[in-house]
């Protein structure tokens, strides 16, 4: 029997199990810091996109097969280091996504007030990380930095009203706190136009039918109709959206403006205070549709900053590291003998989570090819032995349906679960604590 590790239990980790446990002599451990699983399916994809979130049902029919186990509530670098797993398996596989924001690198990044996506969109989804949060909802501006299709979810949640969060699973402390929301004005920045987003179809088209809200889009900042022949399908069916809250204004309480052409510079607020503004350079582009500065600037009032301009994967001691992109050093995979990564971990933060399955099943195949066949390393034995040895009890895949039981007979609302958003509620949930 041959054994192999993934770390991190999301998309790109159960892709990859999902390749390596249809070859019956291998073993496969899904190692997760949280007692959960799933990772960004569950606290990354917006709460009002149940649609997405099914997803799970088929990373639960890989979990539940007999070679493949959930070992969760394990963290890799204090519970166990990289090279005890290295040792232990015969592959180990790094699937730990891009959890971190990218930095906001601008004068006043650092004040209250200035959140990173990867916090907030944590916050309204329950991640244990981010259950603390309490963010600045008693303003009546905000600003949210960037032009993909995370700055739409974090525009439209800021915007619904109670009601319209029905069949969601945003998190009790979440729709608590926009109930009571102060929010009025958001403002979408992007450093260059609308034919440069990074924003689909149906994300775009979501905020025209939002209950309270009106998006609205500068005429100007539009390019001449007929430029829109040279883009792609998707993209052509975007801006569409775009032109249309441009030419059909609706007056709501709430107002979404884009802000094209836009590229943030500083963020002021009083002394070492709360932000209370964002001051923006107009951009024009270049030959090669480069944003450049204009040097023109103008101030938007926001109390709240939320900066959605990308992730990277936290770099692992010992793990060789590309700072520059975000993501481990690797060669198709391949990291040092014996250890690989795979989704974003491998590749950055690029792709959706359908990205993430031929991702998983070219390096699982290129796992099973490496490792060969016969009798391998001391794998899942050896690890619950050093665990057991350090008094580290995991928490099993059968420990998270009876997690997620408790998480259903909590809903409330027609809602799909009610998340547990602390490790200890989850522990509870089993007796474990």
């Amino acid at each position: 029997m041959r054994h192999v590790a993934i770390v991190g239990s999301g998309p790109a980790g159960y892709y990859t199990a999902e390749t390596l446990q249809k070859a019956d002599d291998i073993a496969v451990d899904v190692i997760d810091r949280l007692p959960v699983p799933y990772g960004l399916i569950r606290t990354g994809v917006a709460p009002d996109h149940q649609s997405i979130k099914a997803v799970s049902r088929r990373y639960e029919g890989v979990a539940l097969t007999d070679n493949v186990r959930f070992v969760g509530h394990v963290s890799v670098g204090t519970d166990v280091t990289i090279d005890e797993l290295v040792d232990l398996y015969d592959a180990v596989i790094l699937a730990t996504g891009a959890p971190n924001d990218r930095p906001l690198d601008i004068p006043g990044a650092d004040r209250p007030g200035v959140i990173g996506s990867a916090a907030f969109v944590g916050w309204y989804n329950g991640h244990p990380d981010f259950a603390d949060l309490n963010p600045p909802l008693d303003a009546a501006g905000v600003a949210v930095i960037g032009n993909g299709n995370v700055a739409l979810d974090v525009a439209r949640i800021l915007a619904k009203t109670p009601a319209e969060f029905a069949g969601s699973d945003i998190v009790a402390h979440a729709r608590d706190a926009l109930s009571k929301s102060a929010v009025r004005h958001i403002h979408i920045l992007g450093r260059r136009g609308p034919h440069q987003i990074a924003m689909t179809p149906k994300e775009l088209g979501e905020l025209g039918h939002l209950e309270r809200a009106s998006p609205r889009v500068d005429p100007a900042d539009l390019p001449p109709e007929g430029d829109d022949a040279l883009l792609e399908p998707g993209m052509r069916k975007s801006v569409s959206h775009l032109r249309g809250f441009s030419a059909n204004p609706v007056a709501r309480p709430v107002t979404i403006d884009f802000d094209f052409f836009a590229m943030p510079v500083a963020i002021e607020g009083a002394e070492e205070g709360r932000a209370q503004r964002v001051i923006v350079e107009k951009t024009a582009l270049d030959a090669e549709l480069r944003s450049i500065p204009t040097g023109e600037t103008y101030a938007i009032e926001a109390g709240l900053v939320i900066s959605c301009i990308g992730y990277q994967t936290p770099p692992i001691p010992g793990v060789p590291y590309e700072h520059g992109r975000g993501r481990f050093a690797n060669t198709d995979g391949r990291i040092l003998p014996g250890l690989y990564c795979v989704g974003w971990a491998r590749r950055g933060p690029s792709g959706t989570i359908g990205t993430n399955k031929p991702d998983g099943a070219r390096v699982g195949e290129m796992v099973i090819e490496d490792i060969g066949r016969g009798a391998g390393k001391t794998g899942r034995p050896g690890l619950d032995a050093l665990l057991a040895s350090r008094n580290v009890t995991p928490v099993t895949f059968r420990d998270w349906r009876k997690i997620e039981d408790a998480e259903i007979a909590a809903a409330v609302d027609g809602n799909p679960r009610e998340k547990f958003v602390t490790i200890e509620a989850m522990l509870d949930a089993i007796g474990r604590r």
